[in-house]
């Protein structure tokens, strides 16, 4: 069964390595949505693949990090793009969700990257 949870954060960022003249190259924000995918058996007797409680307790010291921060000053993300933003939870999130499966994280209402692990 899949199971997802949603979190938001503000942050700000810009990307170094773009060319000069592209928007991206001055510092800008984004409200970020992610959401995390874990996949597992429904447990017979709580009826549940894991506590969302559980789930949040995990996830949000991480979007704690990075909401309302300059990305760019994050260690790990120096250049950071939303692929990199979503590897960079990843790796923060998965040694303590083994159930993990994929991030999905949304830069924009219509931009995004899902990152299911290397």
């Amino acid at each position: 069964m899949l199971l997802f949870k949603e979190f938001t954060f503000d942050s700000a960022h810009f990307l170094p390595n773009v060319p000069v003249g592209h928007k991206c190259k001055e510092m800008h924000g984004h409200t970020y949505r992610l959401k995390v995918w874990l996949e597992g058996p429904l447990d017979p007797v709580l009826g549940w693949v894991m506590d969302f409680a559980e789930l949040k307790q995990v996830v949000k010291p991480v979007v704690e990090r990075l909401d309302h921060k300059c990305l760019n000053n994050i260690d790990g993300l120096t250049n950071p793009t939303c692929e990199r933003i979503a590897v960079y939870i990843w790796d923060n999130i998965k040694p303590a969700l083994p159930l993990l499966v994929k991030v999905e994280l949304h830069e924009t209402p219509s931009s995004g990257v899902i990152y299911s692990g290397e």
